[in-house]
């Protein structure tokens, strides 16, 4: 059934009482504005994967003062008095990163350890793996991945190669410092750098103080609570096409960005779950190398990238900017099981002449209904546009969708009929209040 949000009241009663927030692009999408809105409306805010490779911008006014936060480990739930956040067992975290975002927030007047659990089945990065990232990526010249060397794919690697070690092992701390030991001097021999692994054993060995206390079964913790009635809101990283399974592999993260990986990486059932959100910009935008159909290598590329401010939170990189792909968000919304969007960012189109949807792909010739396994394939699929008038008249102050301009309703409803999905959240500007229900 169509989800339909009139007012604030109805979001909790709509969405229900498990909710994923689902990325539909490349990242980027905005997903952590919207999560900063709900988390009004939930009891717990779950991180499910990924690490410090994700930058979520919350920007809001505190104390009768506008302040912005940028998150790479915390779940932006944070924010908002009495909710307690959860970094999951499908995390990878750098101690360091989160340390320092703990103490920042901190001298905002946020208390995160107050309300803050971390599973202790999630794994570590150390900092030998951001200089495994950097020695990769240079290695791979020409074919550059264009990772944010931040160590994740190394720690995801030690995962799966089961010589990862997990937050939980800290608690042991003489076999913790051991098999460090063990690792970093595999890695040097493995990639001929050198490593001050005693440094790292000195930090982990006073971080370990001040983690302790909030380290957690978080699987039994969640499970626990959603039997006693609580709500929880999953707040997932990067997006849907940078999925380990389903991206431009190997244009890729480490990691499973879709629902499914939300179920894992959290120790949720997926019975469990009420709906999925994707998070929709209103055009396409993507960080690093891999293919991109309807990027725009030209002016109204560098005007998307401008007025959007498409620069990485965590990289500062610009990102490469173009139109709307319907078959990306489509694809999307299959692999997530999609009930409900939001659309960000609309308006960063004003002021466009003309504004053109990718509504479908064509690959030698002949329509195509999703995107390509093969990269190959995918760099040579055509794209075939609609294109719709522009409008020029500011969104920002909209709150309600007969306020926005004729032709920006036209665009959202267009949207709406080729996604087959109702769009019930519509951005207008950059502020968490600045924002249609509908």
């Amino acid at each position: 059934m169509p989800i339909s949000i009139k007012k604030p009241a109805d979001i909790l009663k709509k969405l229900g009482q498990v909710v994923y927030i689902a990325g539909t692009q490349w990242g980027d999408e905005g997903k952590g504005k919207l999560v900063d809105i709900l988390s009004e409306k939930y009891d717990i805010i779950a991180r499910s994967c990924g690490g410090a490779n994700a930058g979520h911008t919350i920007i809001c006014t505190r104390n009768g003062k506008e302040e912005k936060f940028v998150f790479h480990l915390m779940p932006s739930g944070i924010l908002h008095e009495g909710k307690i956040c959860v970094i999951g067992n499908g995390t990878v975290i750098h101690v360091p990163t989160l340390i320092e975002e703990i103490r920042s927030l901190k001298e905002q007047g946020i208390d995160a350890r107050e309300r803050l659990l971390i599973s202790d089945r999630a794994h570590l990065i150390f900092d030998y793996h951001k200089k495994i990232d950097e020695i990769q990526e240079e290695r791979k010249g020409a074919g550059k991945v264009g990772t944010t060397k931040r160590g994740i794919g190394p720690a995801y690697t030690d995962k799966v190669e089961r010589r990862g070690i997990r937050v939980g092992d800290m608690r042991n701390f003489d076999s913790f410092a051991q098999r460090l030991r063990e690792n970093a001097e595999y890695h040097m021999k493995t990639y001929g750098f050198n490593f001050d692994i005693e440094h790292e054993i000195n930090f982990y060995k006073d971080a370990v103080d001040f983690l302790e206390p909030l380290i957690a079964n978080t699987a039994e913790y969640l499970d626990s609570a959603i039997r006693s009635g609580k709500t929880v809101l999953m707040e997932g990283a990067q997006g849907t096409h940078l999925d380990i399974d389903f991206g431009t592999y190997p244009f890729v993260t480490s990691s499973t960005t879709i629902s499914g990986g939300a179920v894992t990486g959290l120790g949720i059932a997926p019975n469990r779950i009420s709906n999925v959100v994707g998070i929709v910009k209103a055009y396409t935008t993507r960080v690093g190398a891999g293919p991109f159909p309807t990027e725009l290598n030209n002016a109204e590329g560098e005007m998307l990238r401008d007025k959007g401010k498409e620069y990485g939170a965590t990289t500062g990189r610009p990102r490469r900017c173009g139109w709307f792909d319907a078959t990306v968000v489509k694809d999307a919304i299959v692999l997530n099981g999609i009930t409900s969007i939001n659309l960000t960012k609309l308006d960063i189109l004003t002021g466009f002449e003309t504004v053109k949807i990718g509504v479908r792909y064509k690959l030698d010739g002949e329509e195509i209904r999703s995107i390509p396994a093969s990269l190959d394939d995918f760099e040579r699929v055509e794209v075939l546009y609609e294109e719709m008038p522009g409008w020029e008249e500011s969104i920002v102050s909209a709150r309600k969708f007969s306020e926005l301009p004729k032709n920006a309703q036209k665009y959202v409803e267009k949207l709406e009929e080729i996604l087959e999905t109702p769009i019930n959240f519509i951005g207008t500007g950059a502020h968490r209040d600045e924002i249609i229900l509908r």
